[in-house]
């Protein structure tokens, strides 16, 4: 009877840490959680509300990071407008911003030119994104190049709620310019998809080229086609000037 009772308990700490272990492995495959420093960092500065906030571009929607969304954020709490032609964000929560118009396949170069208004509390990126799929659904897709104001780039590709592959992770380089004392910065970004490989460029320099093969994984096209558009993250005051997208050749 002892043997037995040994024999339970430790099937029942064997199926304990089991479970941990299950925990701990579906926490790992949520690719959008933060990292503790800037959990901390978003703690210290919560997302803003934006007063009379929303989206007032014509064609144009949007969509929140999941995160934000789970929290009770809405696309109202950030402020989207146009001003002649510039757009102009306010954040808020973190958000990607599109208009299902803009399309690009094949060869081409999508651009756009950023200025980040004024600092933010702390470090948070703006950029592109390009390839967007299912945009208002769960197994949302899209690829995107980001800048932030301490001069590093990063580039990730969503592939669903859930899960963010990272290609490039927050990198320095000279290219990306850095506030100056009136606490303004301008970027222009671009990424050009070729026959072989993805350019990624800030002002003109290329920061890092990704073989076509890895971004077209699934088949011709599988990671490149799709919708245009930009990423803002939270508590920024951005404005977004010329973005197009043009075949190449």
């Amino acid at each position: 009877m002892v043997r037995s009772l040994i024999f339970a308990a430790s099937l029942s700490l064997l199926t304990l840490a089991g479970c941990a272990k299950s925990g701990d492995e579906k926490a790992s495959a949520m690719n959008d959680s933060l990292p503790p420093a800037a959990a901390a960092a978003n703690a210290a500065d919560p997302d803003v509300v934006v007063p009379e906030g929303g989206i007032r571009v014509q064609g144009w929607t949007g969509r929140l990071d999941p995160q934000a969304a789970k929290s009770g954020k809405t696309l109202s709490d950030a402020s989207f407008d146009l001003a002649g032609d510039t757009l102009r964000v306010v954040s808020g929560p973190a958000a990607i911003y599109w208009n299902p118009l803009n399309t690009a396949k094949g060869n081409y170069t999508v651009s756009a030119t950023f200025t980040q208004n004024q600092k933010s509390a702390h470090a948070e990126g703006y950029g592109l994104i390009l390839s967007g799929n299912n945009l208002e659904k769960a197994n949302q897709g899209y690829l995107y190049f980001l800048v932030r104001q301490d001069g590093k780039f990063l580039i990730n590709h969503r592939a669903s709620d859930t899960e963010v592959h990272k290609y490039v992770d927050w990198t320095s380089n000279f290219a990306v310019k850095t506030p100056g004392s009136d606490g303004t910065a301008t970027n222009a970004l671009s990424i050009a998809v070729g026959d072989k490989a993805l350019s990624f460029k800030v002002n003109g320099k290329e920061v890092k080229s990704l073989p076509r093969s890895t971004i077209d994984s699934g088949g011709p096209n599988s990671g490149t086609a799709g919708i245009y558009g930009l990423r803002i993250n939270h508590n920024l005051n951005v404005s977004v000037r010329g973005l197009t997208s043009k075949p190449q050749g």
